[in-house]
């Protein structure tokens, strides 16, 4: 009966300390940011409609490129380095894990045996060697009297939602770093089909040239001119394949795959820029994984400062014993051989330690004032990145305009001007000028649509490319799935 007295006592004492137990430190609230109220390169900018429309998940979609999206549908089940953060992921998920075990007591059982022999100068009952069997139960735990593991499981949390963040940050940019490849691989192929077709050309004018030299109407010169030009641009030709080659391994390694497995075949490029919904600035630090990580990062910090400010006040340690020991093992589970211990409850406070919890403190707070520096830089950033590729995208659409209509002059003037060699009127000089500026015009335009795709996707992977905040995982998802198999004493998989 005093048995279970002493033990309602104990349950009434941890009882009431779990219950006036308090949390120290700081409680966490978002950094203030400076927010602009609007881009100011939205100016100008052909918003999609309807207004409120959002990217999809799968943003590369919009691109209308049924190969694109055969490539990009790979990235997420092959591509090495999302594995890796993945696994970086769940490894900040076991942490959580490990930081909430500490709320509960430890329970450790014993076997003992020992043999030994008594001093001869000593008065004992039984002269000669003995033993002695123990068997034990032993609980220990150390009340959260002031929040410290609390705050350490909150900082773990937001340590793992992090770590979400950074996956869908990496993902995100694998993606777009693909359809950026692709894009530039798909402009070399009309460089090359640009190429290979201004090869045609300079052949027809190389033998209508050669006719000319023929019928004595053109100078040796001029035949070996042409044949230069057309040589120029046969190798160029060839020189596009080393870069698209290039391009298709850097592919081939985001989708996890050897540069050897992978072969994409030509096709003509006739993508063009999509219509990209541009959300206000406020918005936008709900739909960057990389602020919502760095936003996450910064509570963390702040979680520590309240682990390292508990390091101040007293811990107290709890202890229980029971078990059986006695000198004979037939007789060691025998109610006679049982004992038991409360004990001991112990209060530890740190009176000096060489200024080691003050530097603690220090570094804490230094680190929470460094991780809001860096999340106040990942929203500059993130608007810095929105304004560049709006307005990448209006001005290249206006000079894309500008260069199309050069284009069709230069076309022109070539005609023009292999009419007047025909007639004898202008020499072959000009008909080289006109084809020369003609190739450079449209290799230029070529040129510019690509780098209005790169800029596309760069725009779509700025605002967030349809991610939003809401698809962090919540502080219980943070922890992971507790498995019963984790509460065994011996490891199972």
């Amino acid at each position: 009966m005093k048995t279970r007295f002493i033990s309602n006592q104990w349950f009434l004492i941890l009882i009431s300390m779990s219950i006036s137990a308090c949390t120290v430190g700081p409680d966490y609230h978002r950094p203030e940011t400076p927010v602009p109220v609007k881009f100011k390169e939205l100016n100008g900018w052909k918003e999609a409609q309807p207004r409120d429309n959002e990217l999809p998940g799968k943003w590369w979609e919009i691109f209308k490129d049924a190969y694109l999206n055969t490539l990009e549908e790979q990235v997420d089940i092959a591509n090495q380095s999302l594995a890796q953060a993945e696994a970086q992921y769940r490894q900040a998920q076991a942490l959580v894990q490990t930081a909430r075990a500490a709320y509960f007591p430890t329970a450790t059982g014993t076997a003992t045996t020992n043999r030994f022999r008594a001093a001869s100068g000593q008065n004992v009952a039984v002269s000669g060697v003995r033993y002695l069997f123990g068997v034990a139960l032993s609980t220990a735990w150390e009340p959260d009297l002031w929040g410290s593991v609390r705050r350490q499981v909150e900082s773990n949390e937001a340590s793992a939602q992090a770590s979400a963040a950074t996956l869908q940050a990496l993902r995100l940019s694998t993606q777009a770093t693909l359809a950026q490849n692709y894009f530039q691989l798909r402009a070399l192929d009309a460089q090359k089909k640009l190429l290979d077709d201004t090869v045609g050309t300079y052949e027809k004018t190389l033998k209508i040239t050669k006719n000319r030299y023929a019928a004595g109407m053109a100078a040796k010169t001029d035949v070996v001119q042409a044949a230069t030009q057309l040589q120029s641009v046969q190798a160029q030709a060839i020189a596009v394949g080393v870069q698209r080659a290039q391009l298709e391994h850097a592919i081939a390694l985001l989708i996890g795959k050897a540069p050897a497995e992978l072969s994409i075949p030509v096709v003509p490029l006739n993508a063009l820029p999509p219509l990209i919904p541009v959300s206000i600035p406020s918005q936008l630090l709900e739909r960057r994984p990389d602020v919502a990580a760095a936003e996450r990062q910064t509570a963390a910090a702040n979680a520590q400062i309240g682990v390292a400010k508990a390091a101040y006040f007293p811990t107290l340690s709890l202890a229980a014993t029971n078990g059986f020991q006695t000198s004979k093992l037939s007789k060691l589970l025998s109610a006679a051989a049982r004992y038991w211990a409360l004990g001991p409850a112990a209060a530890a406070f740190t009176l000096f330690d060489g200024g080691a919890r003050g530097a603690q403190m220090d570094q804490t707070i230094n680190a929470y004032d460094a991780s809001v520096a860096a999340y106040r830089q990942a929203v500059l950033t993130s608007f810095l990145e929105v304004e560049d590729n709006l307005a990448a995208l209006r001005i290249l659409e206006q000079q894309a305009q500008v260069q199309n209509q050069a284009v069709e002059s230069a076309q022109e003037t070539v005609r023009l001007t292999i009419n007047q060699y025909k007639a004898g009127t202008v020499s072959y000089l000009n008909v080289m000028t006109a084809q020369t500026v003609a190739f450079t015009n449209e290799n230029l335009a070529v040129e510019i649509l690509g780098q209005r795709l790169g800029a596309a996707v760069l725009l779509i992977k700025a605002v967030g490319g349809g991610w939003n905040a809401s698809a962090l995982p919540n502080r219980d998802e943070a922890g992971g799935e507790t498995k019963w198999s984790q509460f065994l004493p011996i490891p199972v998989k």
